[in-house]
């Protein structure tokens, strides 16, 4: 899973509230999580990712996932939603 595939993702979570509804919902496939970013933030994530078995990339830093997102500014958290959706 690389950061690549995020970019070009036709559909996305972008942030950790709607990463957090993407992964209850079952609709996420893969995580991707800012190492910079607070633990109270992403712990909940990482915990629901295990629980789920979704497989989850670290990134450098909020602002690379950010861009990566194609937004301007640092995103904590992403995810790629499923293609059957």
């Amino acid at each position: 899973m690389t950061l690549e595939m995020l970019k070009t993702a036709h559909r996305k979570t972008i942030g950790s509230k709607q990463t957090l509804k993407g992964i209850c919902s079952g609709r996420v496939a893969s995580v991707f999580l800012a190492d910079d970013a607070e633990d109270h933030v992403i712990q909940p994530i990482l915990q629901l990712c295990l629980e789920h078995q979704i497989p989850t990339v670290r990134v450098e830093s909020m602002l690379t996932l950010g861009k990566a997102c194609g937004i301007q500014i640092g995103a904590a958290a992403a995810g790629i939603i499923r293609e059957a959706e």
